[in-house]
């Protein structure tokens, strides 16, 4: 899903927020909801992953770096059989469910966490992990970079932790979650639109607050390049939940229209305000939690790069 569009993204902990501070620990269950929603797109994801890599047996080591709850890095350890799979992550309550969540999955010999802040915790200096998070043959990273001042220097990090021929995969930018028909019924058409360049401006606000945060053109398909890996790339994989909704994303939308109602009120009218309250009415036909027309429709896409061999 869109990192600023969704409340359910993945990332990493960093540092510097204001207005726009982000509890993750709060979030815990609304991420690992969004992962487990979206696991026909993350085990598409793998998939293509392995193909661009060539040898899936030489895998040892996959970094996924700002893990969240772990949903991606037990796919990661599913697709990559023979790998040490290690989820970087800046919030210990998330690493905690990484760990149970590859327990209960039966992959707990394979899956290892780390506790890092980033950007600062992106040092490869011990090949294990010691005082650094060591080298690897696949880095995962979604919707973590763009809490990162200085992206493009986060890219040249993260490419840095490569092994020769090693492969890094940044899931950022695609298209804005949709869920809703323009008009629903209730107040003005539009409302999503609407919802978007509300969240437009809060990802604005949450960019200048970062500590050490740079304006660039972000032109994800020419980064990875910049940042000196070879056979770059980029492919979208597609979420297509039709209505009516199944309760699991009906949940989620309700959890995260209702983060929108808390952090956007600002940006927004009172007409909208006013329907996102139907919206969230557990009891109202017209809410999300009961209303038939409901869907789930998201676009991810995947920037790729490979470091050039020694």
């Amino acid at each position: 899903m869109n990192p600023h569009r969704a409340s359910g993204h993945t990332h990493g902990h960093a540092h510097g927020h204001h207005h726009t501070d982000i509890d993750w620990e709060v979030m815990a269950t609304q991420l690992e909801t969004s992962g487990e929603l979206q696991l026909p797109v993350l085990r598409r994801t793998t998939a293509v992953l392995s193909e661009r890599l060539g040898a899936e047996q030489g895998v040892r080591r996959v970094l996924d770096i700002g893990s969240g709850p772990g949903v991606m890095t037990c796919v990661l350890a599913e697709t990559f059989a023979n790998a040490e799979v290690v989820a970087v992550d800046g919030t210990p309550g998330l690493l905690d469910r990484a760990l149970a969540r590859a327990e209960r999955l039966g992959l707990g010999g394979r899956v290892a966490a780390r506790h890092a802040e980033l950007p600062g915790g992106l040092d490869g200096a011990d090949e294990h992990g010691e005082g650094g998070l060591g080298t690897a043959d696949v880095i995962w990273s979604s919707k973590a970079v763009h809490h990162l001042g200085d992206q493009q220097g986060a890219l040249d990090a993260l490419a840095g932790l490569l092994r020769p021929g090693g492969l890094l995969a940044v899931a950022e930018g695609g298209l804005p979650t949709r869920f809703l028909p323009r008009d629903i019924g209730i107040g003005r058409p539009g409302l999503q639109a609407r919802l978007d360049a509300a969240q437009e401006q809060w990802f604005e606000m949450m960019r200048a607050e970062l500590p050490g945060s740079i304006s660039v053109a972000e032109d994800w398909p020419a980064m990875p390049g910049r940042a000196g890996l070879v056979r770059t790339g980029g492919f979208t994989s597609l979420l297509d939940l039709p209505a009516p909704l199944g309760e699991a994303a009906r949940t989620f939308l309700h959890t995260h229209l209702n983060r929108l109602r808390e952090s956007m009120s600002d940006h927004l009218d009172a007409d909208d305000r006013s329907t996102l309250d139907v919206l969230l009415d557990p009891q109202a036909p017209e809410g999300i939690l009961r209303r038939p027309d409901a869907f789930l429709l998201s676009a991810t896409t995947v920037f790729t790069g490979v470091r050039p061999a020694a």
